[in-house]
């Protein structure tokens, strides 16, 4: 599945993963292969992301995420 993290000024991450954990407003939560849709807001916090190979964490400031056919696109307001 593919991953993207926007912010306002630029695309900090492409790349395909396994799996992504971002900080939903009601807990983080964990986003697998074939995971059905959803456009959640997100809080800050950490998004980890893990690929095959690596795990890399990114602190976000809010924003929004959006699953659809194993594409994932984090919309932040910033990363820290």
């Amino acid at each position: 599945m593919t991953l993207e993290i926007l912010t306002p000024d630029k695309k900090v991450f492409e790349g395909e993963v396994t799996s992504v954990t971002v900080p939903g407003t009601m807990g983080s939560f964990q986003i697998l292969k074939d995971h059905a849709p959803i456009i959640s807001t997100l809080e800050d916090g950490l998004v980890i992301i893990k690929t095959n190979a690596t795990e890399d964490t990114f602190f976000i400031k809010g924003g929004v995420v959006e699953v659809l056919k194993n594409k994932i696109i984090v919309l932040a307001e910033g990363v820290v």
